[in-house]
């Protein structure tokens, strides 16, 4: 049973959350799930720390948590069964301490079909599926 189902949302990818959000609603109707929308920000390198406003962090957070907000109010379910969250760390590492942490039966994410760069470098979804605890569903582009 799917109770729990976790989104991880890059909002730079505008037909990947409107598929997302699809794919949230068809999944949890079924088995009145509750749903988590994530967007994970990887930290400013160290190197360029200085060339970044003192309250970087807390002016992005603001503005992609009413971004995130916005995008889980579309969710056509009750309220109390949709949450965001932004969250600040290695992008992989974060999601999969998030679908620990918050029990997640399922992970959902999106791909791009994989290109030569993807198999020399690597991929958030790939290394989601090899480490991921729970189950994955990777949604293609």
């Amino acid at each position: 049973m799917l109770r729990k189902l976790l989104f991880p949302i890059d909002l730079a990818e505008a037909a990947f959350v409107t598929r997302a959000i699809e794919e949230a609603q068809r999944l949890a109707k079924p088995f009145d799930s509750e749903l988590r929308f994530i967007n994970v920000q990887s930290l400013v390198p160290v190197r360029f720390i200085d060339y970044v406003r003192e309250d970087f962090e807390a002016h992005i957070r603001a503005a992609l948590e009413a971004e995130m907000a916005a995008l889980a109010a579309k969710i056509d379910l009750p309220q109390n069964r949709v949450s965001s969250a932004v969250l600040f760390g290695p992008v992989h590492d974060t999601i999969l301490d998030q679908a620990e942490s918050w029990g997640a039966d399922l992970i959902v994410i999106s791909s791009h079909r994989p290109g030569m760069d993807r198999f020399l470098i690597g991929s958030v979804a790939s290394a989601i599926v090899r480490r991921a605890k729970c189950s994955v569903l990777v949604l293609r582009g």
